[in-house]
């Protein structure tokens, strides 16, 4: 995506452009866009990374067609090894930070999502992660 923003303006407003799967919630949505846009970015790719695909698979189950939901499912259910198939040697402590890590990122509300500091502090395992919430939990609470 390419967004021109001048470095004293926080948001913006701007129609829906960008590939599916990768649209921030928040353009959808009509809302302004901020720096928490990159964040929702990021955390899609790396989550596609520790996944190894892609963030919209159509020719997947309906279950795992959709990557950020598939991932939560996975996070909740305590399945993680689902993420990276089975055969992988893991660090399972590793891949859980990691994964919240992305999850967090990827939450519907921009104000919950991390700053990009922050979110390298999570990775370095420098402070803790709270448990993310669903990705799109603020918006069902609407």
């Amino acid at each position: 995506m390419n967004r021109k923003i001048s470095p004293n303006q926080t948001k913006t407003f701007t129609g829906i452009r960008g590939t599916r799967g990768y649209v921030v919630p928040e353009w959808q949505r009509k809302l302004p866009i901020s720096v928490k846009a990159d964040v929702y970015n990021f955390g899609i790719v790396f989550l596609e990374i520790i996944c190894g695909r892609k963030c919209l698979d159509w020719n997947r189950s309906e279950a795992e067609a959709v990557l950020e939901t598939w991932v939560y499912v996975c996070y909740e259910a305590r399945e993680l090894v689902k993420l990276v198939g089975e055969e992988e040697e893991l660090d399972m402590r590793k891949l859980e930070r990691m994964v919240k890590v992305g999850l967090w990122c990827i939450q519907d509300e921009p104000s919950l999502r991390p700053s990009m500091k922050k979110v390298l502090l999570m990775m370095e395992g420098t402070i803790d992660i709270p448990i993310p919430p669903s990705p799109t939990s603020f918006l069902s609470a609407i």
